[in-house]
């Protein structure tokens, strides 16, 4: 496999000659990648450097997955405003085993290529006086230089010492695993340069940092968990397939060349998106699911016909039945959001869009409720 194959859609590889250099060595490589496990999934966008990751897989490198477990307890400073709420030691432990699971979506799961490794394992054992002697290897002045940090800094907005720590804590990764390579997204740049000035300070060869872009959702915002506007890796087929047809037309290119890794297709646009929406089905979940989840879309979205398994709902007291407490109710909606969407003519009993606040009870028994595209539910009088 040539060089350019490993640096696919890379916008750094630091420094000039680096890889090649390292891959002149003639063994196998360790190819770090390290996520925190701050939300319960892996979306398409964090998985671009797990792509380039497999790469270096094929040609018999071993991939290195570090899952942050302890990293998470201090929270990652990148690309915020302000500090990462910390999660609890049951969420982080979930979200741990969720992310190996995703992660095998495009990694080979093969012993000889995967090692996989929590970051608890070697940080939960650094003393205090370990701790201060990673303090040393930089500068607070040196920190401030990042964006992120320089940006609270001059607002006036308030960064913990822990966040100064996480880069220094993050790198200590490079060290206890003895990176050749670490991968991440471009707002990880400075992370990954931490692990090399950090790899030196402990007598160790500085790894080779591979960065690649960052994904912009269908909003034209980062893609990102916590906004929701983000395709897990192992959403279910009907949502991974219907959520990629959401993509804009001027977004295409982007998603063909970054996420499966070839030039858009000739042809429409609705084409080259449901193209796309099979093969990352299909990349999660097998070219079985690719069928119905196809079928689902064409049905519940381009045909406006409810799902054949439709949940049923029993139907609330009284008479008539006032809907946006119902939809609250059934669908998790504020109020206020439920008059909206009934405004919006985003509601619809059988098919027909409801105007009213107040509905007869008998036009609501046996009848399906939706609300939105994709939401729907058989409403029956309780037994």
């Amino acid at each position: 496999m040539p060089i350019a194959e490993l640096t696919r859609n890379a916008v750094d590889v630091l420094p000039d000659g680096g890889l090649e250099a390292k891959l002149k060595l003639g063994r196998s490589l360790r190819v770090k990648l390290g996520i925190d496990v701050t939300s319960p999934d892996i979306h398409i966008g964090r998985g671009i450097p797990f792509q380039r990751m497999r790469a270096f897989q094929d040609e018999g490198h071993k991939a290195v997955f570090i899952v942050g477990d302890y990293t998470t307890r201090i929270g990652d400073p990148s690309g915020r405003s302000s500090e990462r709420p910390i999660l609890s030691d049951e969420e982080i432990d979930a979200n741990a085993q969720r992310y190996l699971e995703q992660a095998k979506v495009i990694l080979r799961d093969d012993p000889e290529l995967l090692e996989v490794r929590y970051n608890g394992e070697w940080l939960s054992k650094l003393t205090y006086a370990d701790v201060v002697r990673l303090g040393r290897i930089t500068t607070v002045a040196r920190m401030l230089e990042r964006d992120d940090f320089e940006k609270r800094y001059r607002a006036g907005e308030p960064i913990s010492v822990s966040e100064l720590l996480y880069p220094l804590m993050q790198a200590y990764d490079s060290v206890a695993i003895e990176a050749d390579v670490e991968l991440g997204g471009t707002d990880q740049l400075y992370n990954l340069l931490a692990g090399r000035e950090v790899m030196e300070a402990f007598g160790l060869e500085p790894q080779v940092v591979l960065t690649t872009p960052l994904l912009l959702s269908w909003d034209g915002e980062k893609m990102s968990s916590s906004v929701g506007n983000n395709i897990p890796l192992t959403a279910p087929p009907e949502e991974m397939f219907g959520l990629t047809m959401r993509i804009p037309d001027s977004k295409l290119e982007e998603w063909w060349t970054l996420v499966a890794e070839r030039p858009v297709p000739d042809g429409e646009p609705m084409e080259a998106k449901l193209e796309l929406a099979r093969w990352l089905v299909a990349r999660s979940h097998g070219e079985e699911a690719v069928r119905e989840a196809e079928e689902h879309f064409t049905r519940v979205v381009r045909r406006h016909e409810a799902p054949e398994d439709v949940p049923e709902w029993p139907l609330p007291a009284g008479d008539p039945v006032h809907l946006p407490a119902l939809l609250a109710d059934v669908f998790g909606l504020s109020t206020s959001e439920a008059r909206r969407l009934i405004a919006q003519g985003g509601v619809k009993l059988d098919g027909d869009a409801v105007n009213e606040l107040d509905v007869p009870r008998t036009r609501l028994a046996g009848a399906v409720l939706q609300a939105g595209k994709r939401r729907f539910v058989r409403l029956n009088e309780a037994a």
